[in-house]
């Protein structure tokens, strides 16, 4: 099996992640884009400040399972959702619900840093301001936190007022995550968020990854077993669609339920 490295002390013990209950319940989910089946009938609990790793093969419906959980995939024509996102009490997809608030409630962090083409406190005051928040203390207060929040502020607090893209892509990402921060949400999903950085950066991201389990409900596509076993609590694995196994992140990689589990975190997948 492959051993996992031990886990950063802010990290939430997974013993006390019982007691905060469950952040995000999924209920029978499929989704279609056109013909195409890509999740099938997909159940999962996802504990409260914790960081859950969503892991399987090139193709598996990771990003898609992301997508289906703040409806971005709304905005892909021909694509069709079955069965329930329940972000606490609230349905995703009653005919009711407000998608605006849904995506404020669970943010999204893509693989590559898209800042905006604004200054970084721009960036940061975004959502802020989307929000109907345009007192000048208050935007400077929350953008403060947010920034100090994505382990950044020491490092731009002199460049408030410089280009996002004036940053390194380590930085940029980091100004996403403020960003995202900035308007308060419950649950924050990364999608393969460290891939296009460097091991240094890659170390600060996951050390800010376990300050932010200690607030919020961390969801982490990754392609990095490595990382996965670094760093999550509790880890999903998805194959064709469909959700395999699901558990605490030590017991999965060390004593996989399932063969196809244990092939793919040894390697021998495919």
């Amino acid at each position: 099996m492959l051993s996992t490295v031990p886990k950063s002390s802010s990290s939430v013990p997974v013993e006390a992640a019982r007691d905060e209950g469950i952040a995000l319940s999924v209920r029978d989910l499929s989704l279609w884009y056109g013909a195409r089946q890509v999740l099938d009938r997909i159940d999962l609990d996802v504990p409260a400040r914790c960081i859950t790793a969503v892991v399987g093969p090139s193709g598996c419906g990771k990003s898609s399972l992301l997508r289906c959980l703040n409806r971005l995939n709304d905005e892909i024509a021909d694509s069709r959702v079955e069965g329930r996102v329940l972000i606490g009490d609230t349905d995703a997809y009653a005919k009711d619900a407000m998608v605006h608030d849904l995506r404020r409630r669970v943010g999204m962090v893509f693989q590559r840093p898209n800042p905006f083409p604004l200054s970084v406190h721009d960036n940061v005051a975004y959502g802020l301001r989307l929000l109907g928040i345009k007192r000048r203390r208050e935007l400077d207060e929350r953008i403060e936190a947010a920034l100090k929040a994505a382990v950044l502020w020491d490092e731009v607090a002199p460049r408030l007022d410089d280009s996002a893209f004036s940053l390194s892509l380590g930085q940029q990402q980091r100004l996403v995550i403020a960003r995202a921060l900035a308007v308060e949400p419950e649950i924050l999903m990364l999608d393969e968020p460290a891939s296009a950085l460097d091991p240094v950066s890659t170390l600060r991201f996951e050390e800010l990854l376990h300050e932010l389990a200690q607030r919020h409900t961390l969801l982490l596509v990754t392609h990095n077993m490595q990382q996965a076993a670094r760093v999550s609590d509790f880890t999903a694995f998805l194959h064709e669609g469909r959700l395999v196994e699901f558990g605490d992140t030590d017991a999965l990689f060390t004593n996989p339920r399932e063969r196809q589990t244990e092939d793919f975190i040894t390697g021998r997948y495919g």
